[in-house]
């Protein structure tokens, strides 16, 4: 069926056109043009002065629904956990497999090999958040699994179709720059991440083919007068991204405003790092077999130690805008294009353009979901989702 969004703002992942009719056939943006041209539609979506954005872009998913992917590493859990999401206006994103047994790993990549092979909705790939990781900047992740990387790892990840993206997250200290290098040439991302790491070992993994910083200040070593560490290179480097969690808990305000004016444009952007609390009503779960609490909007484990976030991507985005002081348009660009950009993906996702992937959202004044294509596929949010 060929569709046509119309009357309201549509922000094309740049700007704002207020008198835009956005036409979508066979999952694919065909046109966005002046709205007075009259479209040829099988059917007309008034927007009743809504706006009309890209889809949020989530790298960092761990779970959802009460779902944990580590738990639960099958397509099953990929379904529910994505579909907890896209009420929040995830119509993309990487699930994220913490630290873990190889076996579990294994698991992992196959669900993932499957969903992708079947063209689950919303799955662009796998993000492995360890286990080469520091000790001392472990976090939540479980001790017992750290470890330098399997020589079976590369072969691992070859079982992935050809357009799954790879995003790992490594600590420099326990993997080599040779290693880096092996996996960028196989197409992989890599990303610095849980590391006590020096801005000189940093640099050297910069050089390697390292892109990107997981979750910045948290879980790295910080920016010190003698010792810029991995914060320092994270900040100084012009040619990375760096994904944040603007929960408020994981990062003051005031350090993310340093980063965004330390960074080039473009190269700061929202992530949860959702563990399952999000779409599930309940308050205690576990976390890889230890306990995990969920109080007004923060998720620890007994001792206070964070573990993820109970954050949903269309909060980041209100929480950009009010806290961080950027735009609207900034803080859906940081939410969609941005992260895209990041996985090489913003040729297909991320914007409101002729030839792009249909996932699109209808969100109302106070940034609720009120409707959510993925691939040209609606679903409609009566209440709106907060």
């Amino acid at each position: 069926m060929r569709y046509c969004f119309y009357n309201g703002p549509v922000f094309d992942g740049e700007q704002f056109c207020q008198d835009c009719c956005v036409v979508v056939d066979g999952g694919k943006i065909v046109s966005v043009g002046p709205q007075a041209t009259g479209p040829d539609a099988d059917q007309l979506i008034d927007l009743q002065g809504q706006m009309l954005v890209p889809g949020f872009v989530d790298l960092q998913v761990n779970g959802g629904a009460g779902v944990l992917f580590n738990d639960q590493p099958d397509v099953a859990a990929l379904r529910s956990i994505f579909a907890a999401h896209r009420r929040f206006g995830t119509t993309s994103m990487l699930p994220t497999l913490i630290s873990d047994r190889f076996d579990v790993m294994i698991s992992a990549v196959e669900a993932i090999a499957d969903a992708c092979s079947a063209d689950e909705p919303g799955i662009l790939g796998l993000h492995l958040e360890g286990p080469y990781l520091s000790q001392a900047k472990r976090g939540v992740h479980n001790a017992a699994v750290l470890r330098e990387p399997d020589p079976e790892f590369s072969k691992l990840l070859a079982s992935l179709p050809s357009d799954a993206a790879v995003l790992l997250t490594v600590a420099p200290e326990r993997v080599t720059g040779e290693w880096i290098a092996q996996q960028v040439a196989l197409g992989h991302v890599v990303a610095i991440g849980h590391s006590d790491a020096t801005f000189e070992q940093v640099g050297m993994a910069l050089v390697s083919g390292v892109t990107g910083f997981t979750h910045l200040y948290n879980a790295m070593s910080q920016l010190n007068s003698r010792a810029p560490g991995v914060v320092g290179a994270a900040l100084l480097s012009d040619h990375s991204w760096c994904g944040v969690i603007a929960d408020g808990f994981h990062v003051h305000a005031a350090a993310l405003k340093v980063a965004l004016r330390a960074k080039p444009a473009g190269s700061v952007f929202l992530v949860t790092d959702a563990v399952h609390t999000v779409g599930s009503e309940q308050s205690e779960l576990e976390l890889c077999g230890q306990p995990i609490f969920r109080a007004e909007g923060r998720v620890t484990t007994a001792d206070g130690t964070l573990a993820g976030s109970d954050l949903t991507m269309n909060q980041a985005v209100r929480n950009a805008v009010s806290w961080l002081g950027v735009s609207l348009e900034e803080a859906l660009r940081m939410a969609s294009l941005y992260p895209a950009a990041a996985l090489g993906a913003d040729n297909r996702i991320g914007r409101i353009a002729a030839g792009y992937q249909a996932d699109l959202l209808v969100l109302d004044e106070g940034l609720n979901v009120r409707q959510s294509w993925v691939k040209g596929a609606g679903q409609r949010y009566d209440c709106g989702a907060s």
